[in-house]
């Protein structure tokens, strides 16, 4: 695996490790608003007139940027993992069975993934926020039914290009059950760009759960994401910037990362495939 990927590995472990630790070991809740007239919009670096260190300063409520930011990060990672991962099973599983079975069922599932494709996926998202309540579960299945339509498509050509192995038509001839010649050797062998639209689709992910916070439909206040709290500090920016750079730096550094190690997986497996891998 290359530097870079390695290096987006890192930082994704670092960050898991913190967002997980820090919210644990907090001496006051990161919800909690105290005397906000002495703790509020206190520089980073600083301490404030009780005496409690501020890494990246408070917000306006007086609570501590960083821990609020750690607990943001644990609904943006969860949010972003879970809806890539589980958009990119539905479109594994849908392009999967559109190869194998092929006829009605090919031609319905992918005419709807065409279908949604052609719609930008910004405006799918906004369209089925506005019809929903705003929440972590809407925004996961918001994500989940907008993001798999991709990966239909690239499974569904993998399966067809592995079903003409000789392989398959030698299992065929033994009598090997149709289903699992399919579960147990054609779709393991096709699973490969699976993999890396779910990897590389991570970073995609929360940044578009930070997006629908920042419109105020994605996860809601009090409960932080990075995109809540950037929306938070928009009209600081002037007299208190860290408020929102803090976590606009958290999300950029984090979908930077996601990309790097999505990029090292997809090179990976091409090595694997043509056998130059290291």
């Amino acid at each position: 695996m290359t530097r870079p990927a390695r290096a987006g590995a890192a930082i994704i472990a670092v960050l898991a490790i913190l967002v997980i630790a820090v919210p644990l070991v907090a001496p006051v809740d990161p919800l909690a608003v105290g005397d906000v007239l002495s703790t509020r919009l206190v520089p980073p670096l600083s301490r404030d007139e009780a005496g409690h260190f501020h890494l990246l300063g408070t917000d306006r409520f007086g609570r501590d940027m960083f821990q609020r930011m750690m607990l943001a990060g644990r609904i943006s990672l969860a949010v972003g993992v879970l809806g890539s991962l589980l958009g990119a099973a539905v479109g594994t599983l849908l392009g999967a069975l559109a190869a194998w079975r092929g006829g009605l069922l090919q031609a319905g599932i992918m005419a709807v993934a065409d279908a949604l494709l052609a719609v930008p996926r910004l405006v799918l998202l906004l369209l089925c926020s506005a019809l929903w309540a705003p929440g972590l579960t809407t925004v996961v299945v918001i994500l989940v039914g907008t993001g798999w339509m991709g990966v239909a498509r690239l499974v569904r050509g993998e399966v067809l290009g592995v079903s003409a192995r000789p392989y398959v038509e030698a299992a065929t001839a033994l009598g090997v059950p149709g289903r699992r010649l399919l579960w147990r050797h054609v779709l393991p062998n096709a699973l490969g760009p699976a993999v890396v639209a779910a990897t590389l689709g991570v970073g995609n992910a929360i940044l578009l759960e930070s997006g629908l916070s920042f419109l105020g439909l994605g996860v809601q206040p009090p409960t932080p994401s990075w995109g809540n709290m950037i929306a938070g500090g928009r009209d600081l920016i002037v007299i208190a910037p860290w408020v929102a750079i803090a976590p606009g730096l958290a999300l950029v550094v984090t979908v930077l990362a996601a990309t790097m190690l999505g990029d090292g997986v997809r090179d990976w497996l091409a090595g694997e495939r043509t056998g130059t891998s290291e």
